[in-house]
């Protein structure tokens, strides 16, 4: 079974894209992030003609989260939540669902992290506060789910081997020592970083600023994650970061990051 996650930075500009990327890998399960679509104009016809099925949480012009499945090996989700439970906001960030698969049940949480525009901002402390919302709410879902994967762009490279010039980053957004707490926070719950439970090549990257050749000098950031219960950590057989969406006409600026679960 494989598990993915992309920031696809609008599907409706890249819809085509995913379903390429879902025929060529037959991937099980994919999160997507920054939809930027409202729920009514969401491609759900494109995709059923792919054998997928998604259920979507959208937004006009920002934002917008989705989870995608092969109708083939998995079944319609069930518990659906739509945002943190707990956390009043009009920004249309998580989406969560219970899948039966082929290895069982699994709750998939898939998560759009805000940015936090600059350390010390509004921005910034609103990212925080959602993610102590989302660490208080995963500790119940963890209690409910043994087997649950926390899927997404979290806005935060975790520390400096995810980052291609750590000097040039120390103390900008996305890698400030409050960000990476609270990332270490939700791994402290019982959640396992899927990348780094295999060896792993130096300067493997999940994100590529558009600007100034960022992708062409693998000046990256991975901030695009997958986090894996206990229980899934022990199916896990590989993780992978697939670079040649990046390279497609008008890509996204992230590009998709998937794991393997076997029996």
């Amino acid at each position: 079974m494989q598990l993915a996650t992309w920031n696809v930075n609008s599907l409706k500009m890249r819809i085509g894209h995913v379903t390429d990327w879902l025929t060529a890998t037959e991937c099980d399960i994919l999160c997507l992030q920054e939809l930027k679509m409202t729920d009514e104009m969401f491609p759900a016809a494109s995709l059923e003609a792919a054998g997928y099925g998604a259920i979507w949480c959208g937004q006009k012009t920002y934002n917008g989260v989705a989870i995608l499945y092969r109708k083939e090996t998995v079944e319609t989700p069930v518990q659906v939540v739509k945002n943190i439970p707990t956390f009043a906001d009009e920004q249309k960030r998580l989406i969560a669902g219970t899948f039966n698969t082929e290895i069982g049940q699994v709750r998939v949480v898939c998560g759009y992290f805000p940015n936090g525009a600059e350390v010390g901002c509004e921005k910034f402390h609103y990212k925080l506060e959602w993610l102590e919302h989302l660490r208080l709410w995963l500790t119940e879902e963890l209690k409910a789910h043994h087997r649950l994967a926390l899927l997404g762009d979290f806005n935060i490279a975790p520390d400096d081997r995810d980052v291609w010039n750590p000097k040039a980053w120390e103390g900008n957004i996305l890698v400030s020592p409050e960000e990476r707490a609270a990332f270490k926070a939700l791994l402290d719950l019982g959640l396992f970083d899927t990348f780094r439970q295999f060896d792993q090549p130096e300067n493997l990257f999940t994100w590529w600023d558009y600007r100034m050749l960022g992708f062409q000098k693998n000046h990256g950031l991975r901030i695009d994650h997958i986090l894996v219960s206990e229980e899934l950590k022990g199916l896990l057989k590989s993780a992978q970061i697939d670079k040649a969406p990046r390279k497609w006409q008008k890509p996204s600026d992230h590009t998709p990051y998937l794991i393997r679960l076997e029996k």
